[in-house]
């Protein structure tokens, strides 16, 4: 079958270790079931995966790249796959499961003809949302509902800011915030993004850094360094930062004075459960929601996919279409 795959890693130059080309079958195992892809997309993920960050040592090459997909399971249900991939025996959240994996880390993703994947992870697909949106929604996309809902519980009336608009997490988060009646307030280096935010349904958008009306109840941080102490002054007391990245780097300055004279709480996250992904893709039916898409290109034509990534000139997400 025709697969996208990391032959080697290669910290400098990423795309020298993608290969598209024929790739063996894949066999499912006990009480997994293989799935016909209809459309996969790109996250941030699969370069760190041709970079060699956070994929175990010992993983196989070659494998197929790629964690997010909707297609069709071997009962003829049209699907979409929950991208982590659990210890069997684990019985709590998966998230917090220690040896917990993303298709593509040990197993062979998404980015091919058919994958194979654990039946448990499979959510079935609303007819109302196309396969190309589907698609859109197990990384960034369920990252974003379980920070703005579960972790940060917002509500109808309550404010959030966003940092870093543009961002999958971020316009996620945007749209979602916007149909469950919060108040999106947004930040973006860019005017370009900064009005695209408020098209998507922001209320107001800033400068990064930008002095706001009012504190705020909750921020969703994925920026990090650059953004992180707008984030610790923009919160109100007893408010929570919910931090799922740091792609302008780690370790900022801590106002640990601030943390506990204004009762702060920060919170991390790394994706969503299966849960979060379910009740994601219902919220989604229910309110007409439809992931931005920024391009959709035949899975043959990944390397151009790879390419706009690494350029990071995107708003919406990047498609692979098998």
């Amino acid at each position: 079958m025709l697969a996208a795959t990391i032959t080697r890693v290669d910290a400098s130059d990423p795309i020298a270790g993608l290969r598209v080309g024929e790739h063996p079958e894949p066999v499912a195992q006990q009480d997994w079931t293989v799935v016909r892809v209809r459309a996969a997309s790109l996250n941030h993920h699969d370069v760190w995966s041709l970079r060699g960050v956070g994929t175990p040592k010992s993983a196989p090459l070659p494998r197929v790249l790629g964690c997010d997909a909707a297609g069709i399971d071997e009962d003829g249900r049209e699907v979409i796959i929950h991208a982590l991939i659990n210890d069997p025996a684990w019985a709590g959240e998966e998230i917090l499961d220690p040896q917990v994996t993303m298709l593509s880390d040990i197993y062979d993703g998404t980015f091919a003809e058919r994958v194979a994947v654990p039946k448990r992870n499979l959510v079935v697909k609303p007819m109302t949302i196309s396969f190309e949106h589907a698609a859109c929604l197990p990384t960034a996309w369920v990252t974003a509902y379980r920070m703005l809902f579960v972790l940060a519980g917002a509500m109808p009336g309550s404010t959030v800011l966003v940092q870093g608009a543009g961002g999958g997490v971020a316009t996620a988060a945007t749209m979602l915030g916007k149909a469950a009646g919060v108040r999106v307030w947004v930040t973006s280096r860019t005017e370009e993004k900064r009005a695209r935010a408020l098209e998507l349904g922001a209320d107001q958008a800033f400068v990064p850094g930008a002095r706001l009306p009012e504190r705020v109840d909750a921020v969703l941080e994925t920026v990090g360094a650059a953004t992180w102490n707008h984030s610790m002054k923009a919160v109100r007391p007893g408010g929570v930062i919910v931090v799922a990245g740091m792609t302008s780097g780690s370790n900022p300055p801590l106002d640990i004075e601030r943390v506990y004279m204004a009762k702060l709480r920060i919170v991390g996250t790394t994706m969503g459960t299966r849960d979060d992904l379910e009740q994601l893709v219902r919220f989604c039916a229910e309110n007409d929601i439809h992931p931005p898409i920024h391009s959709q290109l035949p899975l043959a034509e990944a390397r151009k996919g790879f390419e706009a990534m690494l350029a990071g000139d995107l708003f919406g997400k990047v498609l692979l279409l098998p």
